[in-house]
């Protein structure tokens, strides 16, 4: 595991490499508005994906490398994104495919950015479709604006929401809530036939 800082628009981030034996993809993961990468969803998709043969780097967002745990805007952290995606295609992982990712606020961030920032798929997890309680406050055009496989890891009790099923959109529900912490051998399981049906398809 390799820690590395990338300097953005709006501050310093930080990447945490972990590579795989062979390196098919890479696979870039966002933490939530609160949290960091100690969430148990994010610890066993690092390891899914490494035995998978995909490299993985899990993306601080500068506002949590500067101690704040208040996220900044949506604007400011689909930038810092986009400048770590860059940088880290560019210097660690050149010519392979990039797949976005992220649990919660990191899935949104991978979503609004797959386009510009050309991901190859996506893997939210957790993807908070509404606050809780506010069905109103939908976010579904954030899912529904990517074009690329995308695959939706879901608690069956989460209180933002059930995203539905598209066309280049997998939903995989799983007992629990918002944290995934409830099945993870479930969402390994559901991760691994994931990446193996991505990679299959860029052979």
């Amino acid at each position: 595991m390799t820690r590395v800082e990338v300097e953005t628009p709006h501050g310093s981030a930080r990447a945490e490499l972990h590579s795989a034996a062979e390196g098919r993809a890479a696979l870039l993961l966002g933490h939530g508005a609160g949290g960091g990468f100690g969430t148990e969803d994010l610890i066993s998709t690092v390891r899914t994906a490494t035995s998978a043969g995909v490299h993985v780097a899990l993306v601080e967002q500068p506002y949590r490398v500067a101690g704040r745990r208040a996220p900044a805007p949506a604007r400011q952290l689909d930038a810092a994104w986009l400048a770590v995606v860059e940088d880290l295609g560019q210097r660690w992982f050149p010519e392979l495919p990039l797949f976005f990712g992220g649990r919660s606020s990191g899935a949104r961030v991978a979503c609004r950015t797959a386009e510009e920032g050309g991901a190859s798929a996506v893997l939210c997890l957790a993807f908070p479709l509404h606050p809780p309680g506010r069905p109103d406050k939908d976010r579904g055009s954030e899912l529904a604006g990517v074009e690329v496989p995308t695959l939706v890891v879901q608690g069956d009790r989460d209180p933002f929401g059930e995203p539905e099923p598209a066309s280049n959109r997998e939903v995989v529900l799983l007992p629990g809530d918002h944290s995934l912490r409830a099945d993870t051998n479930a969402l390994s399981r559901a991760v691994a036939e994931w990446l193996g049906r991505i990679l299959r398809l860029l052979d």
